[in-house]
């Protein structure tokens, strides 16, 4: 009997062989498999890493963390602070260009920063103190606080999130909540829309008009310096397909390998393994906080008492004890905010007796719960199932939808209940460097309507939240931290179900590959 996996890699090997015969020489193209299918092009649309991972190589920012989350210039030369920490005046590189040929100016870099300040996490609470994003001239571009805000350099540098790309002004004008019809980035390379192919297929062809900086590349910041004319994404959802494509030479590098196809890509001399991010990731399980049964706390609670972690994290690592760790906290764990609160509501195993006494006294009555879950997302697919097994046993009136991950990005938009389109829990993953503190962790964060789908509304959230924000030394930090993580986890919006390690393959040919959060191809050539 033939597999499912071996079928379906026997056509794509056939799909990819063919598409091969048309490409440019080998040397000058990357053909990449991303962690997810590519559907949503809008960094200022969606918060999905594969979206994150697209928008690096066709925008560019003001800063940029390095791998040691220190901010640096970008797109900027460099800024100045007044005394009174006011005003902020970031003075941009010369010789920047859009892919339409137009030149960037600081007026486009005002517009972008305010639609991104519109949508993020990190850009509502940075909005907050700016009083206007506007340009002086054309190479410089003025932030005016209402108050000073320390934290504004990181904000602009944030990885995480909504990306704070710069884009032309006509398209940063589109309202938030809408994508921008057209991807006119400054970026090294540009989006090539006629090739798109939702899901399937993306490509990008190298900016001539690009100007790297000096700096050695660190992350998504330094010198982006690209040495392919050609970069294809290309969808493969299926992991034993996509690991077949990278054992014939069909695709260069596979962003995500999952840990069932480990040993045997290990076989392969041909083949490298290392860890696709060293901050590794910490996975969660989201409510829907709007309706019921999980806008009752007492709910949610019940369900992060019942949850262990090892039952997700052995599915996700297949079995690897070495690949993840029990983590009962939202900030990752080894970090300074990384550890589990005082009053810790959960077990290693679990507590279904108490869970289930807890459901009977919010008074659950029966109302249906939807999982809304990804088939084509390996390392998140394995949790939704765990989940629906994890309800069933609580008792729960508990649906699970799988679909691909596009349908589960567009309906965990949907704001309304389940009788209309709407869902309860979905699960997902954040790299460890994303919500290593209070303000970048958008899983934590209590914004309501204007934060994660989830929509978990706090003010006691969002003023510790800012206390921590306006604290002057690391103990205030370090203790208004611990009360936040306290507060998570009595409201419970988010649980945390386990801290993980994904490893990423490629072909032996390519050099230069940096681990990183975000997979990035600069520095990267093909022998």
């Amino acid at each position: 009997m033939i597999g499912r996996r071996t079928l379906l890699g026997s056509a794509a090997a056939i799909t990819l062989a063919r598409a091969a015969l048309a490409q440019p020489a080998a040397a000058r193209v990357l053909r990449f498999v991303p962690q997810a299918p590519l559907t949503v092009l809008d960094p200022g649309y969606t918060t999905a890493n594969v979206t994150r991972a697209h928008a690096v190589l066709v925008y560019d920012t003001l800063f940029a963390v390095d791998s040691t989350f220190r901010p640096c210039p970008q797109m900027a030369e460099g800024h100045t602070v007044s005394e009174d920490s006011r005003l902020w005046t970031i003075r941009l590189r010369e010789g920047l260009r859009f892919h339409d040929g137009s030149p960037v100016r600081a007026s486009d870099c005002a517009a972008s920063m305010r639609r991104w300040a519109s949508v993020d996490t990190l850009g509502q609470v940075a909005a907050t103190a700016i009083e206007a994003w506007e340009p002086a001239d054309d190479r410089t571009l003025l932030v005016r606080l209402k108050r000073p805000f320390p934290f504004l350099l990181e904000a602009m540098a944030s990885p995480t999130g909504m990306l704070p790309v710069i884009m032309p002004t006509r398209l940063a004008a589109i309202a938030p909540g809408r994508q921008t019809a057209e991807l006119v980035g400054s970026g090294p390379f540009r989006f090539a829309a006629d090739e798109f192919n939702s899901g399937s297929r993306a490509v990008y062809q190298r900016f001539d008009g690009y100007v790297p900086r000096q700096e050695a590349p660190d992350w998504n910041s330094g010198g982006k310096q690209v040495h392919f004319d050609r970069l294809e994404w290309l969808g493969i959802s299926d992991a034993g397909t996509a690991a077949g494509a990278l054992r014939a030479g069909e695709v260069d590098w596979w962003e995500q390998a999952m840990a069932d196809l480990l040993p045997q890509l290990r076989r392969n001399r041909d083949i490298v393994i290392d860890r696709a991010d060293p901050t590794g990731y910490v996975a969660i399980l989201r409510f829907n906080s709007l309706h019921p049964p999980f806008d009752k706390p007492m709910m949610r609670r019940a369900v992060m008492m019942a949850v262990n972690q090892n039952d997700y994290m052995g599915l996700v690592t297949g079995g690897d004890s070495n690949a993840y760790q029990v983590c009962h906290s939202l900030f990752p764990c080894g970090t300074p905010y990384g550890t589990s609160p005082s009053a810790d509501p959960m077990r290693e195993d679990g507590n279904l007796d108490l869970a289930k006494a807890l459901i009977r006294q919010a008074g659950y009555a029966g109302e249906r719960v939807v999982i809304i879950n990804p088939t084509d997302f390996p390392s998140i697919a394995p949790m939704g199932q765990v989940t629906y097994d994890l309800l069933q046993r609580l008792g729960l009136n508990v649906e699970l939808v799988e679909t691909d991950w596009g349908s589960v990005l567009q309906r965990r938009n949907n704001r309304g209940p389940v009788e209309q389109g709407g869902w309860s829990i979905y699960h997902t993953w954040n790299s460890g460097g994303s919500v290593v503190d209070p303000v970048r962790n958008n899983t934590l964060r209590g914004q309501g309507e204007r934060g994660m789908a989830g929509w978990y509304s706090s003010p006691r959230m969002e003023a510790l939240v800012q206390s921590w924000l306006d604290a002057g030394d690391l103990a205030e930090r370090t203790r208004l931290a611990a009360e936040v993580q306290a507060l998570a986890f009595e409201d419970a919006p988010t649980i945390p179900i386990g801290q993980f390690y994904i490893q990423t393959a490629y072909r032996r040919s390519l050099t230069g590959i940096r681990p990183s959060p975000t997979p990035v191809p600069w520095g990267v050539r093909k022998a």
